[in-house]
């Protein structure tokens, strides 16, 4: 028996998540950072650990993805 075969969708899918991960959480990092340094007059201060955040969670979500796609645990 062969395995089921997967849609043609399927890789482009896989792909747009993986993207949205890296690059959709720095962005809002940096606009939330960037909203906090208008506030409280600190100028790249937040922005940076906003930019920091938002790459570990994006380079989180997306190991997690990954993960899970494969079946690793």
């Amino acid at each position: 028996m062969s395995p089921p075969k997967k849609s043609t969708y399927y890789g482009l899918t896989v792909y747009s998540a993986i993207l949205s991960q890296l690059v959709g959480a720095p962005l809002v990092g940096l606009f939330i950072g960037r909203f906090i340094d208008r506030h409280l007059s600190t100028s790249p201060l937040f922005l940076l650990i906003g930019l920091f955040i938002g790459l570990g969670a994006g380079l989180y979500g997306m190991f997690h993805y990954v993960r899970e796609l494969t079946g690793d645990e």
